[in-house]
């Protein structure tokens, strides 16, 4: 199928459209119902009356933006109309609800009269918490937003303008600077006068750019002071006619520093390319062709040349969807009352700084594994990278109330907090564990310190201060890997290969002598970074270690239970996986290290889960599971989850409820725990889910994962004499950032 028939047929598909209205609260019985309408909405009806603002409290308006055009300049369709420019208003909102948890209403006007638009839109303030603009015509665009600014108590911003103005701004700050060019004292020439691009010159001049450096052409020629004498020009051009002979756009690009189109495709040869200053700057971003393709524009010169686009297929696209949801997202959460100068610039550094930042490997993946790295072919972040929320969500608030446009007061730090729990559980509940360990740092060895991987994770792990990485690896070839992935970044390593460490040996050799290893032997075993970790870690040395990535489980499970073995009165290690979901968490165990454990083994693991979950502030309710009921099947299978059961209450050190054995949807179900199983020690679901085999744990760990929209951190190794958790090969730079954040907690409850 074409993209045309595969767009007709994802937009035709039942329900119609993109977007649909969700309630936010319980609306299963008489009383529900009694509470969001008659007679129970009245209380905040009048409150509201009392007070305007409290409808931030009692109202969705807080976080709902109108999208709002009138379709008289939609994408390259033009003035198609307000009926047809419906799908891409449910577009917007669609991705407002994807990158920043912004619901939309979105409004087409049939009206092309500026005044009886701006009448209409007025009209919609007390729904709104603000109000985007899209695709309407210039120049009337820019007097609408104007006159809607004016009138309107909150944030007004239409997109075309200002969110391009912002993007590219972000790409320019980097750009400059990799080109080894100045702000004050470069010279840009523009391609087209339209909303576009009169916003985005205005925002280089904000960014720091002199005014009469720029130069802009539009359909007629360069914008001069003798046009705009004639009155060729309308009020908002006008501002950019400079006193400079008349000339074409190949006339204007002569000498340019920076090139921004923002016109049509194919207007830009290689000969003016070459007419440009060494070293240029090309942001062709005409959709779907550029001004100059980004083949051509790159081999016009011998130099280097840093190119942007509008399109996805090639580096350094300038795409609206990495200002718009975040900068409303942070305008709405300190109640701006408008979006101002300072939040956009705010807007555009935060973006551009992320750029210089380690990327994450699930946005690498993302993109077929690109080498994304600050650089000519990476001056602005991927629209798909998660972390665009923390970082200008925060700057436009901040800058909102640093320029008393904020109606609010926040703490920055607890409201990146807040922007985590939006994104998932997981996020919120690791924030716990990070906080924790920022409290008291550990050493924390990292047993593969040659992997890329692990390099990265440490410059993260030292950078956000939950551990002091020890990376165990050849010197050399670490500082190679650090070099080549330009990060700033100087740890501590610790090379088994170049060093003497006979008291490792001796330590090692001791452990294992009655174990078939021989000093010889203990000599050749420490020089592998895995055992060396673990003789590190039981030397003291260090509190805490990682490995895994580059081994298979068992192999890389193996040296540290050798070498440090399980706790005191423990004879059973165990891998926990906390999966988290829209507002619930569970604790799995055991799904990767016993493949069939006793009643003994499973009581052991429940209460090492049980205290894992501790960790995380969440109190344990632990369900023993089987495919039986409180003994509705008595066999050797079910009779084993009922007897660790039986156990773990007839111990008065178990301080937790724990109850089975029961089939998992008795556990995680309240109603069935009530109605049909009221003598159960349960009086809330499970949280802690203890399987009766690894096979059971692994599967539903899985399929919870992959098809039930579940989030898991893991596996959380529990169980051993010293905090030791080991990666999964597949595992990113985040997992092993947040295994290195459990270690250290794990290592300071010690």
């Amino acid at each position: 199928m074409s993209l045309d028939e595969d767009s007709l047929a994802y937009h035709s598909e039942d329900p119609p459209g993109k977007i649909e209205i969700r309630t936010t609260k319980s609306t299963s019985t008489q009383r529900d119902l009694s509470l969001a309408y008659s007679p129970g909405v009245a209380a905040p009806c009048r409150e509201i009356d009392d007070r305007e603002n409290d409808a931030y409290q009692y109202t969705a308006k807080g976080n709902l933006i109108g999208v709002v055009s009138n379709g008289s300049a939609v994408l390259g369709l033009g003035d198609i109309g307000a009926q047809a420019s419906k799908p891409v208003m449910e577009g917007k909102g669609v991705l407002f609800k994807r990158f920043a948890d912004i619901d939309v209403f979105d409004i087409e006007l049939d009206l092309d009269d500026p005044d009886a638009f701006v009448e209409s839109v007025a009209a919609m303030e007390p729904t709104f918490g603000g109000i985007n603009l899209e695709d309407i015509a210039a120049p009337e665009c820019f007097r609408i937003e104007e006159r809607l600014r004016e009138r309107m108590d909150i944030p007004v911003f239409h997109d075309d303008q200002h969110g391009t103005a912002i993007i590219t701004g972000a790409a320019l700050l980097n750009a400059v600077e990799l080109a080894e060019k100045d702000l004050e004292s470069i010279s840009v020439t523009f391609a087209g006068a339209g909303a576009a691009a009169l916003a985005t010159a205005q925002f280089f001049v904000s960014l720091g750019v002199k005014r009469e450096h720029i130069t802009m052409v539009d359909i007629d020629g360069i914008l001069t002071t003798e046009r705009a004498e004639a009155g060729d020009l309308d009020p908002y051009s006008r501002e950019f006619a400079r006193d400079v002979p008349e000339g074409e756009l190949a006339d204007a690009m002569v000498d340019a520093d920076v090139f921004v189109g923002l016109s049509v495709g194919g207007i830009v040869s290689p000969e003016m390319i070459q007419s440009m200053a060494a070293d240029p700057i090309i942001f062709a971003m005409a959709n779907p062709e550029p001004e100059i393709d980004y083949e051509t524009a790159k081999s016009a010169r011998s130099d280097d040349v840093i190119m942007a686009t509008g399109r996805s297929d090639y580096p350094n696209q300038v795409n609206n969807v990495l200002g718009f949801p975040f900068i409303f997202r942070g305008a709405l959460d300190v109640r701006a009352a408008e979006i101002n100068e300072e939040m956009k610039v705010a807007a555009a550094e935060a973006i551009a700084d992320l750029t210089k930042q380690d990327v994450p490997d699930a946005v690498r993946k993302a993109y077929g594994d690109q080498p994304l790295q600050f650089g000519p072919e990476y001056i602005i972040p991927k629209p798909l990278d998660p972390r665009v929320l923390f970082q200008v969500a925060p700057a436009v608030a901040r800058a909102a109330i640093d320029s008393d446009a904020a109606r609010i007061e926040m703490d920055i730090e607890t409201y990146v907090e807040r922007l985590e729990a939006r994104l998932g559980k997981s996020r919120e509940m690791m924030r716990t564990v990070f906080n924790k360990a920022k409290t008291e740092p550990k050493r924390l060895a990292l047993a593969e310190g040659g992997n890329e991987k692990i390099i990265r994770a440490a410059a993260q792990i030292e950078e956000r201060a939950v551990a002091q990485p020890v990376l165990i690896g050849d010197e050399d070839e670490i500082a190679t890997t650090i070099a080549e992935l330009g990060l700033e970044f100087e740890p501590e390593v610790v090379d088994p290969g170049a060093g003497a460490y006979d008291h490792y040996i001796e330590s090692l050799y001791k452990r294992r002598q009655r174990k078939g290893v021989t000093r010889t032997e203990a000599d050749e075993l420490i020089r592998d970074s895995n055992y060396f970790a673990s003789v590190m870690v039981d030397q003291g040395d260090a509190d805490a270690m990682l490995t895994g990535l580059t081994n298979h489980y068992p192999s890389a499970l193996r040296p540290p239970l050798q070498v440090i073995g399980t706790a005191p009165d423990t004879d059973y290690a165990a891998g926990v996986y906390m999966l988290t979901f829209k507002n619930r968490v569970i604790f799995l165990a055991d799904a990767t290290v016993n493949q069939d454990p006793n009643e003994d083994v499973l009581a052991e693991i429940t209460r090492h889960t049980a205290a894992l979950a501790r960790q995380f502030n969440i109190e344990p309710r632990a369900a023993l599971l089987s495919y039986s009921d409180f003994g509705s099947v008595d066999n050797d299978g079910t009779r084993k989850p009922r007897r660790a059961a039986q156990q773990l209450r007839g111990d008065p050190s178990v301080d937790f409820p724990v109850d089975g054995e029961m089939q998992a949807d008795t556990a995680v179900v309240e109603e069935l725990l009530e109605g049909s199983y009221e003598f159960a020690e349960l009086d809330e679901p499970a949280n802690v889910l203890v399987f009766p085999n690894l096979e059971a744990g692994n599967i539903c760990y899985k399929l919870l994962q992959r098809l039930g929209g579940a989030e898991a951190i893991g596996p959380m190794l529990v169980g051993m004499d010293r905090p030791v958790h080991v990666l999964q090969r597949d595992d990113d730079v985040a997992d092993i950032v947040n295994l290195a954040a459990v270690a250290t907690v794990d290592a300071q409850e010690e």
